[in-house]
């Protein structure tokens, strides 16, 4: 029974990688379906700044790290990654080559559908409200990598797509729920526990990142106390709020001066600085270097690709 569980795995893992390369002749991301998302690279890549929403990526071939404030994810072809909320991340490729490419699949994760299927299979809510890291690795399973090269297989058949493609979430959904982080997959946004009550308040300070937002008056909206919010955002978020609310506007500035040509005082008053030499400090902290240095070196990468 082993050997032939080796062996099936092995058979699986030798057809996700050669349906992604085939699929995916270029480096790049793409997107057949809504939801989901094919990336391939050839090589490895700088750290890229973005927001995760809540998905599971499981890849074919290379390795990925990405930073969750100071928290090092790293996954490979042996083991998947969950996020449960939207949140901003930072990622870069770190094993790939043009001949073994980095080669991957992102699912995103419908609220609805993980309560569903954990409606239907009588899965409990969660035991422990405190479990409910937003960003979890953990090692992939057969009966996971199966599910998902079936998933991607019936890319290339649109009409049974329409039909099984479904059912094959679903069946995803439900061997990601029933695996080693099933239990913290359940504190998706509105499945109850506090991860709801994150979730609206990671929701406000991105929609308000560059207004004076009141921790403790948001802690009050949300119907919890001062220490308690930043108690459960840190557990979900592994930053505090204000450290969160920090790294959105580094990154909004980063792409205002990317996008807009903007200096580095423009864009840290755009984003809620008062004081340039505090936006340019925070600025080196995160990123390595100084704003208009750091925007530079971006700008001769993106000519050299």
């Amino acid at each position: 029974m082993k050997e032939m569980n080796e062996l099936r795995d092995q058979t699986n893992r030798e057809e996700f990688v050669e349906r992604l390369a085939r699929m995916m002749t270029a480096d790049g991301v793409e997107e057949p379906q809504p939801g989901l998302r094919l990336a391939r690279a050839s090589k490895p890549t700088d750290r890229t700044f973005g927001v995760s929403r809540p998905s599971v990526c499981v890849i074919a071939q290379g390795a990925k790290e990405i930073f969750l404030g100071d928290i090092r994810y790293r996954y490979d072809a042996e083991h998947y990654m969950i996020a449960s909320l939207e949140m901003p991340v930072t990622g870069c490729v770190i094993e790939a080559s043009p001949d073994r490419p980095y080669l991957s699949v992102r699912l995103e994760l419908d609220p609805a559908l993980i309560g569903s299927v954990m409606i239907e299979s009588g899965l409990p809510s969660p035991s422990n409200p405190g479990d409910a890291r937003a960003v979890f690795v953990s090692r992939l399973e057969s009966d996971l990598l199966d599910a998902m090269v079936r998933l991607v297989r019936l890319l290339d058949k649109p009409a049974e797509a329409a039909v099984l493609l479904p059912l094959v979430k679903r069946e995803i959904a439900f061997r990601l729920l029933m695996g080693p982080q099933g239990e913290r997959l359940r504190h998706l946004p509105m499945l109850g526990g506090h991860s709801h009550r994150i979730a609206k308040a990671v929701d406000r300070l991105r929609r308000d990142f560059d207004q004076s937002v009141s921790m403790e008056g948001l802690a009050q909206d949300l119907g919890m106390s001062t220490s308690a919010f930043h108690h459960h955002f840190k557990t979900v978020m592994s930053m505090s709020p204000l450290q969160f609310q920090k790294l959105l506007r580094l990154q909004q500035a980063r792409q205002l001066m990317l996008g807009e040509s903007l200096d580095a005082a423009s864009a840290g008053y755009r984003v809620g600085y008062d004081d340039p030499s505090h936006f340019s400090r925070d600025y080196k902290r995160h990123f390595g270097d100084a704003p208009m240095r750091d925007v530079e070196r971006l700008r001769q990468l993106a000519v050299a690709d």
